[in-house]
């Protein structure tokens, strides 16, 4: 008798382990939401290099009268580049994405720092794990 129950309990947790996964697998975000989150964390970054540490030439911070106006209105565009320069490892029930980016020259004396960054998503939610850049190694 005591080993039928033992059987039953296995099945519970069999059936648990299931229902964990498929919920996993349902709420993995996919490359529209990684889009999303990578385009806020881009602007984020570079309203902060671009627009308050002054990253941008004289001329140019001349011409630009609202700056950290102008990095928000490009988030569809930067989370496009980043998605672009991405590649997703998905295993079902998450997703790791590695990205690399930048390098450009966008005016003279001008150039994009590349960055690399590593993002786990899961459950519903993305989560950097790595980041760095071109500034991070000087």
């Amino acid at each position: 008798m005591e080993s039928a129950g033992g059987g039953g309990r296995a099945w519970c947790w069999c059936l648990a382990v299931l229902l964990v996964g498929g919920a996993l697998a349902l709420t993995n975000p996919d490359e529209q939401d990684f889009e999303a989150f990578a385009g806020e964390r881009l602007v984020a970054l570079a309203d902060q290099e671009l627009c308050d540490q002054g990253g941008l030439p004289m001329l140019a911070r001349l011409l630009i009268q609202n700056c950290p106006e102008l990095v928000r209105s490009q988030q569809g565009v930067l989370g496009q580049l980043a998605l672009a320069g991405t590649q997703r490892f998905n295993a079902g029930v998450f997703s790791l994405y590695s990205t690399q980016l930048g390098g450009q020259s966008l005016l003279p004396g001008l150039r994009l720092p590349r960055y690399r960054t590593l993002t786990l998503a899961a459950a519903g939610q993305l989560v950097m794990l790595r980041a760095t850049s071109d500034s991070d190694e000087r």
